[in-house]
């Protein structure tokens, strides 16, 4: 996934979880502070911290409101991308050459079953597949967590995965890690204990967990690898 316009700046603060504020890298005058969208509606409280070196995504719709995206951040040296949007784009672009799927997948996105729409349905040879993807970008040494505040939407998420699983189709619970440094994924129970006793519920029906770190860059982030995880609690 690229970016066609990026450029840096410095995080001053947050009025609430759709705006920022930011300090345009290299401008020292009161005008080089803008009030920018930011893509991720999550806390983000780690990330986003005065003074941080952010990434900012430019627009060139004259018909918005903000010119900018907050697309991206540094955590001391570790850039942590928080598009909520990306995940998606990254699995999807993923699929076609992962071989999880064969060899010519059959990709439709938001796909309705049930009460929920799911990321994707993908269907190989005789094989039905659902799949929902989340971003991830709480981590703490190495350790990574998925919710950073309480999901009741993932929370029926996971339920409705179960009950595919149940009536036939094969079911992949997603986690896109949207950074690098990844050594071991767990659900936050701190934040949202049904969420991850739902993660584990999954699992002993058949709900198959994958978990990937990823390459970011400034103007772009693609899947690297996977990470391995553990359902219960640490």
């Amino acid at each position: 996934m690229k970016y066609d316009h990026v450029i840096q700046g410095t995080f001053i603060d947050r009025p609430n979880r759709f705006i920022a504020n930011v300090r345009l890298a290299g401008a020292g005058d009161p005008d080089s502070v803008v009030r920018v969208h930011v893509k991720n509606t999550g806390r983000c409280k780690e990330i986003l911290v005065p003074g941080a070196r952010v990434i900012l995504s430019v627009s060139d719709n004259p018909g918005r409101k903000t010119k900018y995206d907050l697309i991206a951040a540094y955590k001391g040296e570790m850039l942590i991308n928080i598009d909520s949007q990306a995940p998606n784009i990254v699995f999807g672009e993923f699929i076609p050459g992962s071989g999880l799927f064969g060899s010519n997948p059959r990709v439709h996105p938001e796909y309705t079953y049930g009460d929920s729409r799911f990321d994707f349905y993908i269907e190989s040879g005789e094989r039905r597949c659902l799949a929902e993807v989340k971003g991830v970008t709480l981590e703490d040494g190495g350790v990574c967590r998925f919710p950073d505040a309480p999901t009741e939407r993932g929370a029926k998420h996971l339920r409705g995965l179960m009950r595919a699983s149940e009536e036939g189709y094969e079911c992949y619970a997603v986690f896109i890690i949207q950074m690098k440094s990844a050594k071991l994924f767990v659900p936050n129970y701190e934040t949202h204990e049904e969420f991850g006793m739902l993660v584990q519920a999954d699992e002993k029906t058949g709900v198959k967990i994958l978990v990937y770190s990823c390459d970011v860059a400034p103007d772009s982030v693609s899947i690297s690898s996977p990470v391995p995880y553990r359902l219960g609690k640490l």
